[in-house]
């Protein structure tokens, strides 16, 4: 369902909340946030959903990419369509999709295209290694600035441990490392609070 609109005489913290976007705003939104993102995009997504544009507080990205994450599909494309619906709803979630999705395909296809023939050169090997690097170290620091955001809690810390110990060290499924651990944090943290 779309945002709604406020009524004139709403306080002014709840007036300064941003207006819903329009769906062509929303297209262009994730088409920047794709290609400026290519190969990482969820620190651009986080810089221009929350930081720029103040599409969602840094609460709501946190609580939003969790459930995206969880969901079946890239993150980022389940991310976009969570906030298409919550701005412009199905018409949102459609147009939001297709700016993440339509110029990485167009890139994908012609650097596949380009790879092909340069491929095996040395500089181009090189240059891909680098970029991994790079991208690697955007997806931490990004993580590093939501996880300032989070309560300081010994439950947050004991939870990250367990998930990161049992999908990054016993490398047991992802899934089932969740199916696990999610009902008890429900538990620990009580109840499942809506908004």
């Amino acid at each position: 369902m779309p945002r709604q609109v406020l009524p004139p005489d709403v306080p002014a913290a709840a007036a300064a909340a941003p207006a819903a976007l329009l769906p062509s705003q929303l297209f262009m939104l994730f088409t920047q946030t794709a290609i400026l993102g290519f190969g990482g995009v969820l620190p651009w997504a986080y810089l221009f959903l929350v930081e720029r544009r103040k599409v969602l507080s840094k609460l709501e990205f946190s609580e939003l990419l969790a459930f995206a994450q969880i969901l079946p599909g890239p993150t980022i494309c389940n991310l976009a369509v969570i906030v298409g619906h919550r701005n412009a709803g199905l018409v949102g979630a459609m147009t939001a999709l297709a700016g993440m999705i339509a110029a990485p395909l167009v890139i994908v296809t012609t650097l596949g295209v380009a790879y092909r023939h340069f491929g095996d050169l040395a500089p181009v090997k090189h240059a891909l290694a680098g970029m991994s690097a790079v991208a690697a170290g955007l997806v931490v620091a990004m993580a590093l600035k939501m996880a300032r955001e989070l309560p300081r809690l010994w439950k947050n810390v004991i939870f990250a441990g367990l998930m990161f110990a049992g999908v990054g060290l016993m490398r047991w499924p992802l899934l089932a490392v969740i199916g696990v651990l999610a009902p008890l944090a429900f538990i620990s943290f009580g109840k499942w609070t809506r908004r």
